[in-house]
């Protein structure tokens, strides 16, 4: 199977090198100055072992690919907010034997969030899901890092929106030839959304920085229990910080890297970029939307999603506001709820 990594950033950086590392096939899809540094000087990957150059072809879209091949592998790893242009871009794209890539190509989401699967179902046929526990960064144009030893990640897979097939059992074998675990559960879901659980501080640290301290502790440990009401309210199952620590063990093991100092999570690291964008829509704003369909108050994930498209929107730095500030609107956004 030839790999198109679709957003090969951080995520799809590290996934796509580590392929590529392994013998596999792989086409990175990225653009503007990202694109110009892995076209010139290769896809740049740095993780224990050392500092990787990888020479792969980088298109900015289907077009220079012309025709895709029928053993192709999208792996959609762009951001959700950019998810429905890239889906739309790449989904009418034509496959050599005729039909298009949304008709016959599989989809693989390795995403943060529960919604890219679902926008990707209305247009793709052969959808799958992913839970990603993978530390990465997007270092600078051409240059991502991955810090986990022995195992670069662990990337749960299934087909959407149930069960696992013959395709999905192949892609896991390559996976776990090029440094991953790749796990194939019956119950994917669960995994994603104590994955989405946890994904809820990453607005804290991208507003107030790293979760390191006992009050922005203490302040994830409320968002994440107010996101747990609401998935318990709408019924939906999700693993257990103990379930999710006796599967990783020590498989994935943060190692110091030179020259790629580890810093915030993907929310965070859209802030150090710019780029005008952020996730929280489809992280808190999902508690958020879950908690208004099933009669369930959130008001700390409105007031994180709130903030952190603020940031976003106006290119403020990140880290920038002090976390007692952000705890005392924290505060006064309960008892707003609770006044009401």
């Amino acid at each position: 199977m030839r790999y198109i990594i679709i957003g090969a950033g951080a995520v799809g950086g590290v996934v796509g090198g580590r392929l590529a590392g392994a013998g596999h096939e792989v086409v990175l899809v990225a653009r503007g100055a990202h694109h110009a540094a892995l076209r010139d000087g290769g896809l740049r990957l740095r993780v224990p072992e050392g500092e990787l150059t990888y020479r792969l072809p980088v298109v900015d879209g289907p077009g220079p690919l012309g025709e895709l091949r029928a053993d192709d592998v999208l792996v959609l790893a762009v951001k959700t907010q950019d998810s429905e242009a890239a889906l739309q871009t790449w989904g009418p794209a034509p496959v050599a034997g005729g039909g298009t890539a949304a008709e016959r190509l599989p989809l693989v989401c390795a995403q943060n969030g529960v919604e890219s699967q679902r926008l990707a179902l209305r247009r793709f046929r052969r959808v799958y899901g992913s839970c990603v526990w993978l530390p990465s960064a997007y270092v600078e144009p051409g240059v991502v890092s991955a810090a986990g030893s022995p195992l670069t990640g662990i990337l749960h897979l299934g087909r959407y929106p149930h069960g696992t097939d013959a395709t999905a059992r192949a892609i896991a074998a390559d996976l776990e030839k090029s440094g991953f675990e790749a796990p194939l559960p019956p119950d994917l879901r669960r995994w994603q959304y104590a994955k989405l659980l946890s994904n809820l501080g990453n607005a804290i640290e991208a507003v107030s920085g790293p979760l390191d301290g006992d009050e922005a502790e203490a302040l994830y440990a409320r968002v994440r229990a107010e996101g747990e009401a609401v998935l318990d309210a709408a019924g939906i199952a999700y693993a257990s910080p103990e379930e999710q620590r006796e599967a990783r063990g020590d498989k994935v093991t943060l190692v110091p890297l030179e020259g790629a100092p580890r810093g915030g999570g993907s929310s965070w690291q859209s802030l150090v970029r710019g780029t005008g964008t952020i996730e929280a829509d489809h992280l808190n704003g999902e508690i958020v939307l879950l908690g208004r369909l099933h009669g369930t108050p959130t008001p700390l994930n409105e007031l994180l999603q709130r903030l952190a498209n603020r940031f976003a929107r106006e290119r403020r730095a990140a880290g920038s506001m002090p976390v007692g500030e952000l705890v005392r609107l924290a505060d006064d956004a309960v008892a707003f709820v609770q006044e009401a």
